[in-house]
């Protein structure tokens, strides 16, 4: 069945504005920089770091905290979770010896 001239009009701007979505910007140097890495070698170098996923539920508050305080840490919000547990982990152990 052929199609109508405004669908297929439609099935071209959908098709744009996917491939606006999914080109990457050189604008302003920031494509310049280095190439994305994709999810898959993503996943591949954090294994080898010994890194893991894990997630949990937090209460909205304690969210934004976080997302304030990662925005200011140099590693961002991993390395920001990374410190904090690894603090909170240490007073507890000596808050048990004691």
């Amino acid at each position: 069945m052929a199609m109508k001239k405004t669908d297929l009009e439609k099935n071209k701007a959908l098709k744009l504005t996917h491939s606006m979505k999914q080109a990457h910007s050189e604008r302003f140097g920031k494509g310049a920089a280095e190439a994305p890495v994709s999810r898959k070698e993503q996943r591949k170098l954090d294994q080898a770091k010994g890194l893991v996923p894990f997630a949990c539920k937090l209460d909205s508050e304690l969210v934004e905290a976080l997302k304030a305080r990662a925005a200011a840490h140099p590693e961002g919000m991993n390395g920001l979770v990374d410190e904090l547990l690894r603090r909170g982990l240490a007073t507890g152990d000596q808050a048990q010896s004691e």
